[in-house]
């Protein structure tokens, strides 16, 4: 793996796309699979949205738990991601430009959610905790040997549950994540803990018997898993407008 401290000060041609880098086509299977759950999640929510079920989305332990579990798995594939792109020596310029992808997307989940919920609109959820995130993995964190990553993330996950303070319960600074009381938002993903799975994907993708299994062939079944897992962050604006559309379209016509 290349030394990431050479990152900060960029080689020539580094402000340049680059040439086209390899697919991990597992990598891109296995954040595939990631947004199947996700999407049956959101229309589980939906569902209960529109009053067609009745579920406590906010405190049942069988969706709450389900939801860390999907974003861990997202965190963990970004991780992944990460490792695979800084050994590949990825380009300042592919680094800022899909950086710029993910910011863009996060202030339109933000100007979306105000429209629908403008008391829980969401202010620092999951594309606005992953442009944060990337950045510190990029340019700190993975400067680091897998020990140390792997003992930062379980420091970051326990952090939030034994350090808390009601100076981060605000808008402004709830996005560090120790906070006193879960804010009220539609999505929620600070930096702690959630950082902590994103490290664990760097460290995790060190291994060289991860690794392998990682770049072997895909079986032909999952192809279509890879093909969603490389357009994730399209399929994760989209996903949700369509599906409420759908569901629109489905009271108006007298199905719900």
């Amino acid at each position: 793996m290349p030394d990431p401290g050479h990152e900060a000060v960029p080689a020539p041609g580094a402000w340049t796309s680059g040439p086209p880098t390899p697919r991990f086509d597992r990598l891109d299977a296995l954040r595939g699979l990631a947004m199947v759950w996700m999407t049956a999640f959101h229309f589980c929510f939906d569902l209960s949205y529109f009053k067609v079920i009745l579920e406590d989305f906010y405190r049942d332990p069988f969706w709450t738990w389900q939801r860390s579990a999907i974003v861990s798995l997202f965190l963990l594939c970004a991780g992944m991601g990460q490792a695979v792109a800084l050994s590949q020596g990825q380009t300042a310029y592919r680094f800022w430009r899909r950086w710029g992808q993910i910011m863009g997307c996060a202030l339109l989940v933000s100007i979306g959610s105000w429209w629908m919920f403008p008391r829980s609109y969401i202010s620092f959820g999951v594309l606005h905790g992953m442009a944060v995130m990337l950045i510190l993995v990029r340019f700190g964190f993975a400067r680091l040997p897998a020990l140390a990553l792997w003992a930062l993330g379980a420091v970051a996950i326990a952090l939030p549950f034994v350090v808390a303070d009601p100076f981060f319960d605000t808008r402004t600074t709830n996005w560090v994540g120790l906070v006193t009381r879960k804010p009220l938002t539609e999505d929620y993903v600070p930096v702690l803990p959630w950082l902590g799975p994103m490290l664990w994907g760097v460290a995790l993708m060190r291994i060289e018997a991860v690794r392998s299994w990682f770049t072997r062939p895909l079986a032909s079944m999952f192809k279509p898993l890879s093909v969603m897992g490389r357009w994730s962050l399209s399929y994760y604006m989209v996903h949700q407008p369509v599906l409420i559309g759908a569901l629109m379209v489905a009271r108006y016509l007298g199905w719900l």
